[in-house]
């Protein structure tokens, strides 16, 4: 009995499932691909433009004032005068003056 079900359910359409994988896919690519691209080429503008008087945190959470800005590093200032000097890829946020929120945790339009 469960055989000649079986054996039923594969007499279908095979571009029926060719569809549905191509339906997949493009699922994927706007939901997942997409928006992290879009992420990832926003970080990179935000690093590419950091200036002196920027306040920042790194991915390890330092808080701190840009001092000095070279091609790959950052000098930091931290709290009590400390001087720091990081790699741009570890520049996670920057605090907008007044609101307290990273201009890039805000939603995109």
């Amino acid at each position: 009995m469960s055989l000649s079900i079986i054996l039923q359910g594969q007499g279908g359409n095979p571009y029926g499932t060719l569809i549905m994988f191509g339906l997949i896919a493009v699922v994927f690519y706007f939901f997942m691909i997409r928006p992290q691209t879009r992420r990832a080429k926003k970080t990179k503008q935000f690093r590419e433009g950091l200036k002196k008087g920027d306040k920042i945190v790194t991915i390890g959470g330092i808080h701190g004032k840009v001092v000095d800005v070279s091609d790959s590093n950052v000098l930091i200032e931290a709290e009590g005068g400390q001087k720091l000097r990081i790699e741009k890829s570890a520049v996670s946020l920057e605090f907008t003056s007044g609101s307290g929120q990273s201009e890039l945790a805000q939603p995109t339009k």
